[in-house]
This record gives C-alpha cells, structure tokens and sequence, in this order.
C-alpha cells in the first residue's frame, strides 16, 4: 500500500477568495467537492495511508487546523493524518505527482 499525500484546497474543497489568488481566503465558507473526497475514500478504503497536507494559513501565520479537522469531518473524508506544514508556493515541480482528476 502507498502513502498518499492530498492537498484540501480545490482539490477536495472549492474555496472563495476576498482578494487577489494567495493574499486572502474566507476557508469557513469552503464547499467539499464529493465526486474528490469520494476518490480519496475509497484509496483509504483499499489500505492505502491518507495524509492531508495544506498551507491553509501559511502565509498569514493563521491556525485554521480546528476549522480544517471539522470541515474534513463534517464532509466525511477518511484519512490517517492532518499536516498544517505545507508551504506556500506558486507552482510545485514534482516527478510523483497526479491531480485529482487523473485518480
């Protein structure tokens, strides 16, 4: 089985901004994306390990991990662990990676 990194962020979740992209994002107002969290369930169900990483609040030095743990559990994602440590950055180059709609 494999350790499966997820990102939360329009990956499994549609978020509003209030200004330009990476500046400022309302998260408590965050839509889950079903068909996404569906496809990421069912890679926990087959054994595989889910890890949740997010930069949500990097930039601002704001917590949003109790807000993130309740929203990963009102949408009923399966997963092993919730990382808050992403950083931010404007692209990620990367020889492991797939998007969510190649899952």
């Amino acid at each position: 089985m494999k350790v499966i990194y997820v990102d939360i962020d329009e990956t499994i979740c549609n978020r509003e901004s209030s200004t330009d992209f990476g500046t400022t994002h309302d998260y408590t107002k965050a839509k889950p994306i079903q068909n996404n969290i569906d496809k990421i369930n069912q890679l926990y169900d087959q054994g595989n390990t889910i890890v949740y990483w997010t930069a949500r609040g990097s930039r601002k030095q704001i917590d949003w991990t109790n807000l993130t743990q309740q929203q990963l559990s009102d949408w009923g994602c399966k997963y092993h662990e919730l990382r808050v440590d992403k950083p931010f950055y404007d692209l990620f180059i990367e020889d492991k990676s797939l998007r969510i709609e190649e899952v």
